[in-house]
């Protein structure tokens, strides 16, 4: 499965607003953020780098490897690497910031609404 990495990089505006609320985290190495199936903990801007992202089968099969650029918002089975920046906003504070900014809060759906589109062009074209 081929998705658009374009689909995951969000607005500047809507990245430094939750950059205020994050915390950096060290990848120097292949680090996995998170699996599928996890509750989820918060969400992971990629400041700086790329990363690939990955997503197997219950069986282990590959079904897809994205790459994702700096100002990606990361929230898909993640192994990040070389030497990518990136900061964590946990999920108390990503919620109280979409409650808090209606205007922050419509460029997320913009991110959400990308990665859909995304995601169905690639079923719709298997």
């Amino acid at each position: 499965m081929k998705l658009d990495p374009s689909a995951f990089v969000a607005d500047p505006e809507l990245i430094q607003a939750l950059e205020k609320h994050s915390t950096p985290i060290s990848c120097d190495t292949d680090h996995v953020l998170f699996n599928q199936g996890d509750h989820p903990k918060g969400l992971y801007i990629l400041d700086k780098g790329e990363t690939t992202i990955t997503m197997a089968s219950p069986k282990g099969e590959q079904l897809m490897s994205i790459q994702a650029h700096a100002g990606s918002l990361l929230g898909l089975p993640g192994l990040i690497g070389n030497g990518a920046r990136l900061s964590f906003v946990p999920r108390d504070e990503f919620t109280s910031l979409m409650r808090a900014d209606p205007l922050l809060s419509l460029k997320m759906l913009q991110v959400l609404a990308a990665e859909l589109r995304s995601a169905r062009q690639v079923l719709s074209n298997r």
